[in-house]
């Protein structure tokens, strides 16, 4: 009789760990919340798959910044290259963007997923929908609450995937921290990463502009400058550009109540020949057509600068060509955690061993986002889910043959 495995939460770093407990010929029971598994997964999906990331592994490896340190062996077992071969293994092809995101042919992860749960059906890996995780029963048993009522099970090892806290409706809404913490077991305060923020608008620029992109602008914080677009919202601004400066905006709000976020309008023009074109003489013609026919600049660009700038101000050409140069933001919060693409925080690194088993309680693991890490959208957050999942799965097998193991928890 095999040995039984039981892994809470069906996302991505639980079912890799399925994938490689079920090769061994151990029985894995995977455990979720949800009717189905991949919620979060088919949902990040949606707008086109992006896997991993081509660039060099030094370079890649650098993006998950202070917790680099604990997730390079992880990441280094199972590299970007190697998980493109796992994918290509699924009969799944995938090509590299002009930006060097890696994405399937198809653009779409249901059919990933599709061939996934089919491959880990037929070695016998099985799902149980509906089973929330609450915590521990008699005699260390994992209760659940199920369709069926409360319910206390037992297995030789268990994996904790139970992802962070954002996207609740699909799944991963932190609820595991309560548990654990009773347990004494450390968690960092959960935080929106690759997060939108919420900026004081006016009524009038709100109506008028939100939900209009800002395509081809640059983002500057601190000594880091990105190009690409992002979205004005309601709220305030959101997108993969301010996305890449998040972790860093999001600290300094915590750290000082705000943040100066600058964009430059128009990062392809020299400030010379902004100034230039802003003092060209513009005759009868009104400022806004001025700055739309010489800049380019309309819509919620050019009400970006009516919104930082008076109207005298709008006409100091200097300082106007400068605002479009450098406009200030002012940042006022992250956006909630429940709209954020990933969390920050989670289950200590310091909490695991290197296998990623809990030390205060052996024979327990912990993967994917709900520990401790981020990292920029872009590849990166998939892939450490993943590395981490086959990690977890390498530390039970291994876990399992030591002599006290196999005695169920």
């Amino acid at each position: 009789m095999s040995l039984r495995i039981g892994i809470v939460g069906g996302g991505p770093a639980g079912l890799m760990a399925a994938e490689v407990l079920s090769q061994h010929g151990l029985t894995v029971d995977v455990y979720d919340a949800m009717p189905s598994v991949g919620r979060k997964f088919l949902m990040a999906g949606k707008g086109g798959m992006n896997i991993t990331h081509a660039e060099p592994l030094q370079d890649f490896l650098a993006r998950y910044g202070e917790r680099r340190q604990e997730l390079e062996p992880v990441l280094r077992a199972f590299t970007p290259d190697d998980l493109r071969a796992w994918i290509h293994g699924l009969g799944i092809e995938t090509f590299v963007g002009s930006s060097g995101r890696v994405f399937p042919k198809e653009m779409k992860a249901a059919p990933l997923l599709r061939a996934w749960l089919h491959r880990l059906r037929e070695r016998g890996v099985r799902f149980h929908m509906r089973h929330r995780w609450l915590g521990w029963g008699e005699n260390d048993a994992l209760r659940f609450a199920t369709p069926e009522g409360e319910r206390d099970l037992h297995a030789e090892a268990w994996l904790l995937a139970l992802g962070g806290a954002s996207w609740p409706q699909l799944g991963s809404d932190g609820a595991w921290t309560a548990p654990l913490s009773r347990s004494g077991i450390a968690i960092a305060p959960l935080r929106p990463s690759n997060c939108g923020f919420d900026i004081a608008w006016s009524a009038h620029f709100r109506e008028r502009h939100a939900g209009e992109p800002l395509k081809s602008v640059a983002a500057s914080f601190g000594a880091t400058r990105k190009l690409g677009e992002c979205m004005v919202t309601a709220h305030g601004i959101e997108g993969g550009l301010i996305y890449a400066l998040s972790a860093a905006l999001r600290d300094t709000i915590e750290r000082d109540g705000e943040a100066m976020l600058t964009l430059d309008l128009l990062p392809d023009w020299s400030p010379e020949r902004v100034q230039k074109e802003v003092a060209h003489p513009r005759g009868a013609r009104s400022l806004s057509s001025h700055l739309a026919s010489r800049l380019g600049l309309k819509g919620a660009k050019a009400g970006l600068l009516r919104e930082v700038l008076s109207a005298e101000q709008m006409n100091d050409a200097a300082l106007l060509a400068q605002t479009i140069k450098a406009l200030p933001l002012r940042l006022i919060a992250p956006r909630p955690i429940a709209e954020a693409i990933s969390t920050a925080g989670g289950l200590r690194f310091e909490e695991l061993d290197a296998h990623l088993m809990l030390r205060k309680r052996t024979g327990l693991f912990a993967a994917g986002e709900m520990l401790d890490w981020e990292a920029p959208t872009g590849g990166y957050l998939l892939t450490a889910c993943l590395a981490s999942g086959r990690t977890a799965a390498d530390g039970i097998l291994r876990w399992l043959q030591q002599p006290h193991s196999a005695q169920g928890l």
